[in-house]
């Protein structure tokens, strides 16, 4: 009898292959989504960040954290605690609701009457993340005499929330967590000790009057921060280097009426210190949480900083014949501490490392600038001194630029005839386009900063150079036009070329953002890849992402109508999200895709791609898989004759891709 051979039958793919994440799953899935996953610091902040909350709200005067020695870590707060009592619509205690579902709190009303109007909790995520990625989570609330207990484990309640009568012994109102991180999730387990201490030293100095402390049970030691002089007292015992003129200080918060850009108690406070030499201080806050990568409200300072000593230079005439002022010959003297409060702050990630709220420019700006001026033109001697600093640096600048001029100065091809070239020699500052399309490149062109910023736009898509033989590479006219723009001649990974020749710290791939501008990243990413390694190795290559969307918004309450800019549909619909919160009548404002970047305008394009301050850059880098791996997964994609491997890569991982609905 002849057996039929068995052959492995793929599995069905019906209605029942399509899992729904429920609950926290999504969040145990992929925790790196959510969170810091090289250890369970973030998940520790979450906590601070609400009892911080509190007490920026004015509820609270003390922050208690304690590290434990079975390894979990208790945060208290004398704040309101929080409710416990069955939600109206959900019928499920408040205190369980905060810690087990996503995009749940009480930071998303940021009108008149909201409990929170200025926090840095955001995407209602936070304590539940927390939650999730911890073996156990407890929970105690003190409020109208009352005591709440709730406990968890993995995101799930193992102990219903138990009310009971308060006792002379409790505290009268506040919430205590204590949390057990879940090994399994982090590289590290390892709480690091300095970046905590960091953190709520930071807490104590931004909310004068509020008492920190770190107690360690293990060794019994506690830690204590209590700060009144605030930012100042903070910069000047982290400063390394004497000022070179008193420090700049101050604080400008809107009233109501006050204006019609921004929101009655939205603005900054700000301390500054210019130092001739030593490593710079910078840091920054948004509502209290620390933004380690800066962001636009960091922009807005260094415009303010930079247009005021700009003015007085000019109104005093100390500039001499030949100087150009740059903003970095003012930003790189300064150390600061920055402090901002944005009503609806919109942060890159949820790890909140950096601000992406395009107002925040324009608020501390407009606050920092006339303080500024101001302040120089009531001591003018001590402007001086700090025109002369800056003046300085922009002609140490020059000469430096002027240097790597002289060295590339024989022997330099003729650039290519579109080419729009920037007027700086200084390669740290000058940035090039790759722009896709010559209409595209019109609006750059028209766009762009003449001072720092070149433009070579492209036609059609560039040759796949995978297999292309180095010296083969010149006959194709935009790869030759690349190269010569970009003053580094075609090598290999393991060769020493010479890079003085370059002309651009920054080469930008700027296209469109669809599927044909996708391939033309991966075409010239390939080029540089196999080509130009050591560009990407120095950190030379950058992707632009323009936007996919532009809202039109109509005036709401004291806003005026405003023109804003999403990158992919998930920014789209928090854009509609936070206009609904505004009061914003359903479908009263316009929606447009951009069909690519030919479209824009030249000051579209500047406000969402050019603009350093604003736009959307990343960095190019050969991240954690080795040499061998990168090379072996391009020679996947990109070779000729390698379409079985491409098929195979693709059903291998078909299931990773992620489709917006």
């Amino acid at each position: 009898m002849a057996v039929s051979p068995q052959k492995n039958t793929p599995a069905a793919y019906g209605e029942a292959s399509i899992r729904v994440l429920k609950g926290l799953e999504p969040v145990k899935q992929r925790p790196g989504m959510y969170t810091r996953t090289d250890n369970p610091l973030h998940i520790v902040q979450e906590v601070i960040d609400n009892a911080a909350d509190e007490a920026l709200a004015g509820h609270g005067k003390r922050i208690n954290v304690t590290l434990f020695a079975d390894g979990s870590i208790g945060v208290e707060d004398d704040g309101r605690g929080i409710p416990f009592g069955l939600h109206p619509e959900e019928q499920v205690p408040v205190v369980e609701i905060v810690f087990t579902r996503l995009h749940a709190g009480g930071k998303f009303d940021k009108g008149a009457g909201g409990a929170y109007s200025f926090s840095g909790g955001l995407h209602g995520v936070g304590v539940s993340v927390t939650n999730a990625l911890s073996t156990r989570l407890e929970v105690v609330s003190y409020r109208e005499r009352q005591a709440a207990t709730i406990a968890f484990s993995g995101g799930d309640v193992i102990e219903p929330v138990a009310v009971r009568a308060a006792t002379n012994a409790d505290r009268k109102q506040g919430t205590s967590v204590r949390v057990w991180p879940d090994k399994k999730y982090f590289e590290s387990a390892e709480l690091p000790k300095p970046e905590l201490v960091h953190l709520l030293r930071s807490k104590a100095v931004l909310m004068p009057g509020v008492t920190v402390t770190l107690k360690h049970e293990k060794s019994g030691e506690i830690q204590t921060w209590l700060y009144k002089g605030g930012l100042r007292d903070y910069l000047l015992q982290t400063l390394n280097a004497e000022p070179v003129i008193p420090l700049f200080e101050g604080e400008h918060y809107a009233e109501d009426g006050e204006t019609e850009n921004f929101a009655e108690g939205e603005g900054a406070a700000w301390c500054v210190a210019f130092t001739d030499e030593g490593l710079a201080v910078r840091e920054s806050y948004v509502n209290l949480i620390p933004t380690v990568a800066g962001g636009t409200h960091e922009s807005g300072l260094k415009d303010g900083l930079f247009q005021a000593v700009k003015g007085f230079i000019e109104m005093h005439a100390l500039l001499p014949k030949g100087v150009k002022l740059m903003p970095d010959d003012v930003w790189s003297r300064a150390s600061f501490v920055l402090s901002a409060k944005v009503l609806d702050p919109q942060f890159q990630g949820q790890i909140k490392e950096r601000l992406n709220s395009r107002d925040a420019l324009r608020l501390v700006s407009a606050y920092v600038k006339p303080a500024l001026e101001l302040w120089l033109n009531q001591h003018v001697e001590w402007g001086r001194k700090l025109a002369e600093l800056v003046i300085r640096q922009a002609q140490a600048r020059q000469r430096a630029g002027q240097k790597v001029e002289k060295r590339k100065g024989s022997g330099v091809a003729v650039l290519p005839g579109k080419l729009t070239d920037c007027e700086s020699r200084d390669i740290s500052l000058n940035e090039v386009f790759l722009v896709e399309g010559d209409s595209a490149g019109g609006s750059a062109k028209m766009g762009r900063d003449k001072e720092t910023q070149a433009v070579l736009p492209l036609r059609g898509k560039v040759l796949n150079a995978w297999e292309v033989e180095r010296d083969r590479l010149f006959a194709n006219n935009e790869i030759h036009d690349i190269a010569v723009a970009i003053g580094v001649d075609p090598h290999g990974v393991s060769d020493e070329p010479d890079l003085s020749g370059l002309r651009y710290g920054k080469v930008c791939i700027l296209s469109d953002a669809d599927v044909d501008g996708s391939h033309i990243q991966v075409l010239l990413l390939t080029l540089f890849y196999r080509h130009f390694p050591k560009l990407i190795d120095r950190g030379h290559i950058y992707v632009a992402r323009p936007p996919l969307f532009r809202v039109d918004a109509p005036a709401r309450g004291k806003k005026p109508p405003a023109k804003l800019y999403a990158l992919d549909e998930g920014e789209l619909t928090a854009i509609l999200d936070k206009l609904r919160k505004e009061g914003c009548r359903e479908n009263a404002w316009t929606i447009s895709r951009f069909k690519g970047l030919g479209e824009m305008s030249a000051e579209q394009l500047w406000d969402t791609t050019l603009n350093p301050e604003t736009r959307r850059l990343l960095q190019v880098g050969f991240g954690a898989i080795d040499a061998a791996g990168t090379t072996e997964l391009f020679g996947q994609l990109m070779g000729k004759g390698e379409a079985a491997a491409r098929r195979e890569l693709m059903e291998l991982h078909g299931d990773a891709v992620e489709v917006d609905v």
